[in-house]
């Protein structure tokens, strides 16, 4: 399937959600018709699984059987369900249930069976439940079958679902749904469905333009960039992670096998369960990622409070969209939190520094972290001066890359990115004005490939550009004060071109001289035709 065709799928089911919504609020539409799409994703690969398991005991369906062949193999087999769906578990990690695959269900909407609503509760605690390792445990704890956004009483509620899940499967229908394909869909609905929600875009997703860069930037080597990508990250951390794009951004650069772990970390219960359908969905093993549900700043993630030294988690790579200017509450405990002890603890008026010393706490000494920050940041007195201050005297703030205005969902501000090392070679920091650089749109302004790429060659390679790049010795920077506010470093003023008053005179008497000869041509046609002349 062509990249168009993938984006098409995309497309055909946002024009079904946009149908369908009606009087529903689309970020609850949006849990639905993921949680569909996911189940398709899921009874897909099951009963790929399943044939390949069972072999030439797989049933052959004929034209007149509406049943699915598992359901045909299970009436004929009952005594050997249990080992069947035993081995299943060991190899796919998870089990569904005949009657609740994506075909089963997509038939009882077709038919507007009346059991549909019951079918889909027990396909989703079922697979909630029999799960291997709770890998799937609360995954659909968010998809209300009895909310009375989908009416007051069953019939009402089995009818509307009835008909959302028969539009799903005829627009499923048009296209070959492999993996790739439906986790591309997937990520194209979060991406439409955060453009239409507005500041709460900001909770689950990261746009794809920004994304890029900064997975473009942590895969790098980290301490020679130009030698070009990395071969392995053993593993990569996102610890404000949404609906978990970022984190598959890397893993796309980085190739499948390329990153031995994922982790993420999301306070969010509806995006948590987004990210873990999103990370399936891509193709991303249960045993190849981790995601917490839990509160970042609070450090509540069991695995990153460990003492001991030699099994405290470290990561190669660490990224970030966390919420701009977050309103925390520190307490006089946190000051002592080895996360913030040699730094300070962030202002409440603005969590920014407590979520990047929080990741930079977790960064292997080798390793490289890019996170995202409204520009306040670079310049803001205080306590954020005092953190600004010392990680830049200790060497670690490597890169501040300054981007356009108007490029998120959920605010218009410019921000920045801020690349940092535990270990750095250069005894100065890049400074890179990106801010100029993009295309205008209605609603939100966009990096094409060329600006992105020009952002990370920039970073590789460590260019100086006028008016965009710069390098800035320390010593410099702490003339300033520590301030990196990127117009002390880099003018963006275009010079005006010098003036020379001879040219100007001589280009005036060449104009005066055929302003004379043009009337003398003008007048001549005036007096044939029997007019006043022109002065």
């Amino acid at each position: 399937m062509t990249d168009r065709d993938k984006t098409q799928l995309g497309k055909t089911l946002w024009g079904i959600a946009d149908d369908l919504r009606g009087a529903m609020n689309a970020d609850d539409f949006r849990d639905y018709m993921l949680s569909f799409l996911f189940l398709r994703y899921l009874s897909d690969n099951y009963e790929a699984a399943a044939e390949k398991e069972l072999g030439r005991d797989y049933p052959k369906i004929n034209g007149n059987d509406r049943r699915v062949p598992l359901a045909i193999w299970y009436a004929n087999n009952p005594d050997d369900v249990a080992d069947f769906e035993k081995q299943m578990r060991r190899k796919v990690h998870y089990v569904i249930k005949p009657d609740h695959l994506w075909a089963s269900i997509a038939t009882l909407a077709r038919t507007q069976n009346g059991e549909l609503l019951n079918t889909l509760q027990a396909a989703f605690k079922y697979i909630e439940t029999e799960s291997f390792q709770s890998t799937f445990q609360g995954l659909f704890s968010e998809i209300n079958l009895a909310s009375d956004k989908l009416g007051k009483k069953y019939e009402e509620r089995n009818v509307k679902l009835c008909t959302i899940i028969q539009k799903i499967a005829e627009g499923l229908m048009q296209f070959s749904t492999d993996a790739d394909t439906l986790g591309d869909a997937y990520e194209y609905l979060i991406g439409q469905f955060a453009a239409g929600s507005g500041k709460k875009a900001g909770e689950f997703y990261t746009p794809q333009q920004i994304s890029s860069i900064l997975s473009g930037i942590v895969t790098l080597d980290s301490q020679e960039p130009k030698t070009g990508i990395k071969k392995k990250l053993a593993s990569v951390l996102d610890f404000a992670c949404g609906s978990g794009s970022l984190l598959l951004n890397v893993r796309k650069r980085m190739g499948p096998h390329g990153i031995g772990k994922i982790f993420g970390q999301e306070k969010n219960i509806t995006t948590y369960n987004l990210a873990r359908m999103n990370m399936l969905l891509h193709g991303v093993k249960d045993s190849e990622f981790e995601i917490f549900h839990g509160d970042t700043l609070t450090n509540d993630w069991e695995m990153l409070r460990e003492t001991n030294p030699a099994r405290k988690p470290k990561f190669d790579a660490v990224v970030a969209n966390p919420p701009f200017s977050y309103r925390w509450e520190p307490n006089e405990a946190m000051g002592e939190d080895v996360r913030f002890k040699n730094y300070g603890l962030a202002p409440k008026s603005a969590a920014d520094f407590a979520f990047l010393l929080h990741g930079f706490h977790y960064l292997k000494e080798e390793g490289v972290m890019a996170i995202i920050l409204p520009h306040g940041v670079l310049f803001r007195g205080g306590a954020e001066e005092r953190i600004r201050t010392k990680l830049l005297t200790d060497g670690h703030i490597d890169t501040v890359i300054g981007l356009p205005p108007n490029l998120f969902y959920s605010t218009g501000i410019p921000v920045c990115i801020l690349v940092l090392k535990k270990c750095k070679k250069p005894d100065d920091v890049l400074f890179i004005n990106a801010a100029e650089h993009f295309e205008k749109g209605k609603r939100q302004n966009r990096l094409t490939e060329e600006h992105i790429e020009k952002i990370i060659n920039t970073y590789q390679f460590r260019k100086e550009e006028k008016r965009y790049s710069k390098r800035i010795p320390m010593e410099r920077i702490a003339e300033e004060g520590y301030n990196l506010n990127i117009s002390r470093y880099i003018s963006t003023a275009v010079q005006e071109e010098e003036i020379k008053l001879e040219d100007v005179h001589s280009k005036l008497v060449e104009s005066e001289k055929n302003i004379r000869k043009q009337t003398i041509e003008h007048n001549k046609f005036l007096t044939e035709l029997g007019l006043p002349p022109l002065p």
